[in-house]
């Protein structure tokens, strides 16, 4: 089947192209976002500033969806989509509201309130927002392959490449599973300090290979369980 994005010019490739660039960009800067003990804090911080940055032009991007969210019906699939991304602005908010809080660096001039709390939220926020962009990216997987489809002038996958995908989506599905514990992610989603701290002097690779694990099962998971919904809404009709 054809998507809406098919038959564009070389200009609206460019620009879709544009648009996963940003995506890809923003997924990485997270990931090194959370590589703190080995970046140190002005990287840290630089990352962070690029990665919001980046957010804001994916925003502006995409304002006519928050123009028309008061506009139409709402379904059990908007209400979801909706609500989720009402938790992550909230989140987000706080990542950069904590973020200028507590900088050592690019925003040390600002006024410091003396908190651990502060810190604390940050991580938490941080954490969650791995959790959350996964969702993200499950909820418009869909638009995302759509888009990347038209952008690189793809042909319709074929079955084997079908196959290949699901397959490559079952390794990332067992590579998060198994990094949940490794990473003591249930303890840094709580609120609670975690003592599992990743030891870069030893190895660097498999840290960014679990964390995209990590946030390639939300992401999973959820386009799984939006596939399911007008399942649900069909057996209730019969």
């Amino acid at each position: 089947m054809s998507t809406p994005f098919t038959k564009i010019s070389g200009s609206a490739r460019q620009r879709l192209g544009g648009r996963i660039v940003l995506a890809v960009g923003m997924g990485a800067l997270m990931l090194l976002g959370l590589a703190y003990w080995w970046l140190e804090n002005l990287a840290h911080e630089l990352f962070g500033t690029a990665l919001f940055l980046l957010l804001a032009r994916h925003i502006y991007q995409n304002r006519s969806w928050f123009r028309n969210i008061v506009k139409g019906r709402y379904g059990l699939r908007r209400t979801v989509i909706v609500t989720f991304h009402a938790a992550l602005a909230l989140n987000m908010a706080a990542l950069l509201a904590t973020s200028l809080a507590i900088s050592q660096s690019l925003f040390a001039a600002l006024p410091r309130p003396d908190s651990a709390v502060l810190t604390e939220i940050h991580w938490f926020s941080a954490y969650w927002a791995v959790i959350a962009i996964g969702c993200h990216v499950g909820l418009h997987w869909p638009r995302i392959r759509a888009i990347t489809s038209a952008a690189l002038d793809l042909p319709p996958a074929t079955p084997a490449q079908t196959r290949l995908l699901t397959l490559l989506a079952v390794v990332l599905v067992a590579i998060g599973i198994s990094s949940l514990s490794a990473l003591d992610v249930q303890t840094k989603l709580s609120f609670e300090l975690s003592p599992n701290f990743w030891d870069f002097s030893t190895s660097v690779t498999p840290f960014f290979v679990r964390w995209t694990g990590v946030l390639a099962l939300p992401a999973i998971a959820t386009h799984c369980a939006m596939n399911i919904i007008p399942r649900l809404r069909t057996r209730s009709k019969l």
